[in-house]
């Protein structure tokens, strides 16, 4: 689902935010968390995101590259943004 192209990318992330955060921090209330498993959990999300957000050209350099840790949290943040502006 996530590398099919008929599917936008506003509603992988919002399938992402929905089935694959729930499945992960299920009973998380229970658990201890270390900093290394916060870690390994932002490292997972930021790697679902990446694939469903996909490389971006840079004209700079003329060259295909993946998006940097804030370019990958402003683009989620703007998409759950615009999403919670419409729905007002």
């Amino acid at each position: 689902m996530i590398k099919n192209k008929n599917v936008s990318k506003k509603l992988k992330l919002r399938l992402k935010n929905w089935i694959i955060d729930k499945v992960l921090t299920y009973a998380s209330e229970t658990w201890t968390l270390t900093k290394t498993d916060r870690k390994q959990l932002n490292v997972f999300e930021r790697k679902v995101c990446r694939r469903i957000l996909g490389p971006v050209y840079d004209n700079e350099t003329e060259n295909w590259r993946i998006l940097t840790s804030k370019e990958v949290y402003a683009s989620v943040n703007k998409t759950y943004y615009n999403r919670d502006n419409k729905a007002k």
